[in-house]
């Protein structure tokens, strides 16, 4: 029996969704916090906690001596299809070594209430400290 596929579609294509996640992932990446709708902050939260985690894999590999899986110029060249060279520098020189000891959830959802001119539900989502 076939099975949906895992994300929201946001009432967008795949290309707009694609390019939305990455506009509000690079976002909360470079602020560490950013306000946007619930659903979207659930969609951007999944997409950057593999992203970080990436990170933290190529932290590993500088630190450890080899003992990552994947190597540091791989990871970096994975996530600079996401983002931009900058936004890359940030995550492995500054995100990445934050959260080394940390195995997951590392942003944080905080529900708020209504928008005002079309009602739809508002969150703030935030990397944790």
């Amino acid at each position: 029996m076939p099975k949906r596929k895992k994300g929201r579609k946001l009432s967008r294509k795949r290309n707009q969704r694609k390019a939305l996640l990455k506009t509000l992932a690079s976002s909360l990446l470079l602020k560490e916090k950013i306000k946007t709708s619930q659903a979207k902050a659930k969609e951007v939260s999944r997409f950057v906690e593999k992203q970080i985690s990436l990170a933290r894999q190529s932290f590993a590999k500088q630190n450890l001596g080899g003992q990552a899986k994947i190597g540091t110029l791989r990871i970096q060249r994975l996530l600079r299809r996401h983002f931009s060279p900058s936004i890359v520098k940030k995550l492995v020189n500054e995100i990445g070594p934050r959260y080394k000891n940390r195995p997951g959830g590392y942003t944080r959802i905080i529900k708020l209430g209504p928008r005002k001119s079309n009602g739809a539900k508002m969150a703030i989502i935030e990397l944790i400290k």
